[in-house]
């Protein structure tokens, strides 16, 4: 265990730079005095790093100092070749680089543990886009990498909500969600979210720009996500469910379907369940419940009850024409 956080300490020294002692011992999740004896073993070793002191100071390593260990274990290796990330490598244009990477990955391996990350690539494949749809193709997407890459600030053209508009921004991140490519990126200062497909224009500028050294885009994209869904369901419904019913809803609204499990009671006819579950507004709900055809009963409130009914009645009139 010491060993291998001696080389992870390293490791992060040498992707980081100037590290404290108290970040390190925050990042392994060990005491500071702990951190200090590691340091001093890496030091006895040969490992040129040394200590600063002041409000600017921590440990890092003598300039040009790289290490070539890897530290890859079989485990570590399988689970890389296991991330699933070939489609969203070709779509940010480093598809080739991805390739070359696993080939040497493999190499730098003994020939038992190469085989068998080889063999996990070859027996699963992680395919993350819901059925029935197709991962967003933007030709702007491998530029938008690069300047994201390259810390550079860049100017688009964006299609809201409300109308197209021009931005300024400083590009912090790309995700990939659902099939769907974001970018997350600052403007005056707070990271905003902005879907690529949205952006009509893309200019990259020559300037670049300093990343926020306590951004952390997972932690930032959980919160985002967190509050946009809670935001966007707003609204109750009331509504009874067959079993059937119940099934299909989990493909419909999972948010729905999360929360008649957290509460709902029995209803008429045996099986059927009713409950609250969150909507997103009377259009989109009305579409959504519609999809269930008799296995809903919509019971509030009464403006999707109607807006339900009205739209169930042209399709009655649709039909009964033919």
């Amino acid at each position: 265990m010491r060993a291998s956080r001696l080389l992870s300490i390293l490791i992060l020294l040498q992707m980081r730079g100037r590290m404290t002692a108290e970040a390190l011992a925050r990042e392994f999740e060990v005491s500071v005095r702990t951190i200090y004896r590691d340091v001093d073993q890496l030091s006895a070793a040969g490992v040129p790093v040394y200590a600063e002191r002041g409000r600017a100071g921590g440990f890092a390593l003598l300039d040009g100092y790289r290490t070539r260990l890897t530290g890859f274990t079989e485990a570590e290796a399988e689970a890389l070749m296991l991330a699933g990330a070939g489609g969203a490598a070709a779509a940010l244009g480093i598809g080739a680089n991805l390739a070359a990477a696993e080939l040497k990955l493999l190499a730098s391996l003994p020939p038992d543990s190469g085989a068998s990350a080889q063999r996990v690539s070859a027996r699963f494949h992680l395919d993350s886009v819901e059925w029935y749809r197709r991962t967003e193709f933007s030709e702007i997407l491998p530029t938008l990498a690069s300047a994201v890459w390259r810390e550079h600030r860049i100017r688009i053209r964006y299609e809201s909500w409300k109308d197209l508009v021009t931005r300024e921004l400083e590009p912090l991140g790309l995700v990939l969600k659902g099939g769907t490519w974001y970018l997350v990126a600052q403007a005056d200062r707070q990271p905003r979210t902005y879907r690529v497909s949205n952006i009509q224009d893309l200019e990259v500028l020559p300037e670049s720009f300093p990343r926020p050294a306590r951004f952390d885009l997972e932690r930032y994209w959980a919160a985002w996500a967190k509050e946009f869904e809670a935001r966007l369901m707003r609204e109750r419904a009331r509504v009874r469910l067959s079993p059937t019913g119940l099934r299909m809803l989990r493909n419909v609204s999972a948010a729905a379907a999360e929360a008649i499990d957290a509460g709902s009671r029995p209803s008429e006819p045996d099986g059927w369940v009713e409950a609250d579950i969150p909507i997103e507004g009377l259009e989109n709900a009305s579409r959504q419940l519609l999809r269930l055809g008799a296995e809903v009963e919509v019971l509030g409130p009464p403006e999707l009850r109607a807006l339900i009914a009205e739209v169930a009645a042209r399709v009655v009139k649709i039909y009964a024409a033919t």
